[in-house]
């Protein structure tokens, strides 16, 4: 009897061992075939719920497999794919997408197109997850090891400190991730997004979908009345500043006109003079220390990037704007300079982004696991002044709720009326001097009707060429020029022609303005620059893509007076454009920062 027992308590165990392994194959080939992303057995049996995927244990200052830190954003190998995905109580981020290899731009150099600077900087050399960091005296490194811990989240009621909040003891649960989309919307009213004007979708049939500047007019027209950003998660004294804004500007006494200003230059000179002052007056912005050169805290201050440049350089030489206790800001500025972001960590010829996107993610994580502002507004108080074309592309998901000051403003490419700014994009040709070669000859002295030269980037450029070079002598129309020739003909034409290259945007529309010229856009889709802001129709030219081959008709239609009209606005609006090496009242650097004022006050709620 014992014999016949003990051989069945064998048989039971064997099966118990069986049924075991059977189910932890399952388990294995379920996480081979249906989470590649998701490390299903370690899960089962972690005893740290909250802890942040691909840092390891940071508070000790020790990381699992080679690692290089970055200052607080940590790059390492032998980890999964998804090496920056966290994971806060199961949710992971969702898997950011590789990039079009159509989409990479082309970075030729020449004198007079809209080209990149020279790359300057070395760039990182990146094997799959793992970035190495060059040794020499340019290390790209953001900030010392071991300086505090990004693994640890913020607590939704904590007290507000002077001092950037460094915790132990708050749940990572509370810390909302901008990727994790699923903790977001547990805590985030979004109610009033439904009647935003929708932004052009990114589908072939929509492709052909052109908005015309009037249906512009009426969109950003609407999303002053409809858009609204997140309910802010707690109270704070700047939103009533901010309301309290919105109503002067909204009952702005009436102004016919005003010295230093030309009304008909813009959408209602009343508000903007009201706004401009309330923003002299009121406005701080906190600017993030973390992060060190190149990719933060610099930019280019020459060639057609350098507003990334001089906007940070003069934003923080600024007294007046500026604050250093982030509960009195009504903005926080994120310092990036995305051209330096794309000479850093772009692997040359990978047409893949994904490492930029990585980058940027784990930089947003630790701001928002760091700090408690991002979370309290899922960033919708934050903005980025970015020129680089990768731009809105990098920042799509990482940053949507964040004011997004953009060049590469293109309605097809998820720029939002309301939300983001379409940021003015010169051609700096001297950083001692960025007015150098300012101006032109009269408008009763220039006998060439229309001009453009450049070189052959994206779809539009040859079929202008086909349709015009070389057709008729009163349609300038080249490839490659010289930088001289090229300056002559901007100086003495009557329009110039400012045709999109690989991206919507290109420097011409503000070249045409310093040198006296009228802009001609042709670009399908494209938000001129301070839209929210400027009346464009009183000094620009509207063409679509379509109309190429009536171009010369189209001006030739508009009446000798009116052309001499818009040429001495077009002279009036130069002012709204230029960098001063010192900031002057009403320039570009102004208008810029005005702009994400306008829609920060335009799009804030009441909790």
């Amino acid at each position: 009897m014992g014999t016949e027992v003990r051989y069945a308590s064998f048989l039971g165990t064997k099966r118990l061992l069986w049924l075991v392994a059977s189910v932890f194959v399952m388990v294995l080939i379920i996480q081979y075939f249906g989470f590649p992303n998701i490390y299903v057995v370690p899960s089962l049996f972690s005893s740290s719920k909250g802890q942040v995927a691909f840092l390891g244990s940071f508070q000790s200052g020790e990381l699992s497999g080679n690692s290089n830190i970055s200052g607080n954003l940590t790059f390492a190998s032998g980890l999964n794919t998804t090496a920056s995905n966290v994971v806060h109580e199961g949710t992971a981020k969702t898997e950011l997408s590789k990039t079009n290899d159509a989409t990479v731009e082309d970075s030729n150099a020449t004198m007079i197109e809209d080209t990149e600077i020279e790359d300057k900087f070395p760039l990182q050399v990146a094997f799959g997850y793992e970035f190495v960091m060059p040794t020499s005296e340019n290390n790209f490194v953001l900030d010392k090891p071991g300086k505090y811990d990004i693994a640890h989240g913020v607590a939704r009621n904590e007290t507000i400190d002077d001092n950037p909040i460094i915790t132990t003891a708050a749940p990572l649960a509370m810390v909302i991730s901008p990727l994790t989309s699923s903790i977001q919307n547990q805590s985030t009213d979004h109610s009033c997004l439904r009647n935003i004007p929708a932004v052009i979708e990114r589908s072939d049939r929509a492709r052909k979908s052109v908005a015309s500047i009037s249906q512009m007019n009426s969109m950003l027209q609407e999303s002053q009345t409809s858009f609204c950003s997140m309910k802010p998660r707690w109270s704070s004294v700047v939103d009533q500043e901010l309301l309290r804004a919105k109503y002067l500007i909204e009952n702005a006494p009436l102004l016919k006109s005003e010295p230093g200003l030309y009304a008909p230059l813009f959408r209602n000179l009343s508000m903007f003079k009201r706004s401009y002052e309330l923003m002299e007056k009121t406005l701080k912005v906190y600017i993030y220390a973390e992060g060190e050169r190149p990719i933060f805290h610099s930019g280019p201050l020459n060639g057609i990037y350098a507003s990334e440049g001089w906007f940070i350089k003069l934003l923080q030489e600024n007294k007046g704007f500026v604050t250093k206790n982030p509960k009195k800001a009504h903005l926080f500025y994120l310092p990036i300079s995305f051209r330096l972001l794309k000479l850093t960590l772009y692997v040359p010829d990978s047409h893949n982004r994904t490492n930029i996107m990585h980058f940027l993610s784990n930089y947003v994580d630790m701001i928002a696991q760091k700090y408690r502002f991002w979370n309290r507004t899922d960033g919708a108080d934050h903005f980025i002044v970015a020129c680089h074309d990768w731009a809105p592309a990098v920042t799509d998901e990482i940053m949507s709720n964040c004011i997004r000051s953009l060049c590469n403003a293109d309605l097809r490419g998820g720029f939002q009326f309301g939300k983001d700014v379409s940021l003015p994009q010169p051609n700096i040709r001297s950083s001692m001097n960025p007015l150098a070669d300012l101006g032109g000859k009269p408008a009763s002295k220039r006998r060439t009707l229309a001009f453009f030269a450049g070189h052959m980037h994206g779809y539009l450029r040859p079929i202008l060429l086909k349709h015009w070079e070389n057709r008729d002598p009163d349609m300038r129309i080249y490839g490659g020029i010289t930088k001289a020739s090229y300056l002559r003909y901007m100086k003495s034409s009557k329009y110039c022609i400012c045709a999109r290259g690989s991206q919507v945007n290109s420097p011409r529309v503000v070249e045409a303005i310093y040198y006296g010229c009228i802009p001609v856009i042709l670009s399908d889709n494209y938000v001129p620059p301070l839209f929210e802001t400027l009346n464009w129709e009183s000094f620009a030219v509207f063409v679509q893509e379509k109309d190429i081959p009536n171009l010369k008709n189209i001006l030739l239609s508009i009446s000798d007076k009116k052309y001499k009209q818009m040429h001495g606005r077009v002279k009036q609006v130069q002012q709204h454009f230029l960098w001063h090496i010192k900031p002057s009242k009403y320039d570009v650097f102004h208008m810029i920062l005005h702009s994400v004022w306008h829609n920060r006050v335009f799009g804030i709620r009441a909790r």
